[in-house]
């Protein structure tokens, strides 16, 4: 459990009333953790959907289920979105991608990322059928920390600094496998043989990000694992809404 609180901590703002000890490679063990965190925001958002339905119609309601997403999170991971959208838009090489991302200000690409990465998520959420609505609320915030998990497990360290080299130091296969298992048994649980189409899915968009920023910075920070996060949320509403269609 020790573990379980350690992720919560670190991926939400939810206040706990008690210390957890936290040893150095603890946030990177802890990932193996990562999805069971996921189910609780799901939760959490299940359970406002509930009580917003008796009060607004349903645009409104998942307009307020995305802001209490990201409310919940803190903004850690539209952070890093934001800031992997500047460092695209930066010219220069690896240094300047870096020197950039790291820069506490976000500029004009960074805000478009953002509004575009919210608007996406706000819609696919709204498309979503009613029948699946509740299972869609517990999957999308778990794959995305699974996202997390899988960009870490494995990654060279594209700074030195930073929680994403933190993370890089303590997780390994270990944690990757615990957290696939999880993640892979909720999918069927939550949506049957789709949820599984889904997580394969997301697996290859997650594998080709990590990838691709391996070649062109040598690593991962922080930034990059939230930005991955992110579009793993809007993807997993997107492929359970075109998997909807197509079955």
């Amino acid at each position: 459990m020790r573990l379980y609180f350690i992720a919560l901590q670190f991926l939400t703002i939810i206040p706990l009333p008690f210390s957890v000890r936290c040893e150095e490679e603890d946030l990177g063990r802890s990932m193996a953790l990562f999805p069971v965190v996921g189910l609780t925001i799901g939760l959490f958002l299940v359970g406002l959907d509930y009580l917003l339905g008796f009060v607004f119609p349903r645009p409104v309601t998942d307009l307020l289920l995305v802001t209490a997403l990201a409310a919940v999170t803190g903004a850690l991971h539209l952070d890093g979105l934001a800031d992997v959208c500047d460092g695209l838009a930066a010219r220069g090489g690896k240094e300047r991608f870096l020197a950039v991302m790291k820069d506490s200000r976000t500029g004009a690409v960074g805000v478009v990322g953002l509004v575009l990465g919210l608007l996406l998520k706000y819609q696919a959420l709204l498309h979503v059928l009613p029948d699946q609505k509740r299972a869609a609320l517990l999957f999308f915030p778990m794959v995305a920390r699974m996202a997390q998990v899988q960009m870490t497990v494995g990654a060279l360290k594209a700074r030195t600094d930073g929680l994403g080299a933190a993370f890089v130091g303590g997780a390994g296969a270990v944690q990757f496998a615990v957290a696939y298992i999880v993640t892979l048994s909720a999918a069927f649980l939550l949506l049957g043989v789709p949820g599984i189409s889904c997580c394969i899915i997301l697996y290859l968009l997650t594998w080709g990000l990590k990838a691709w920023f391996h070649r062109r910075l040598g690593g991962i920070t922080g930034d990059i694992i939230g930005c991955a996060s992110e579009l793993n949320e809007i993807a997993a509403l997107l492929a359970i809404l075109a998997l909807t269609k197509l079955t």
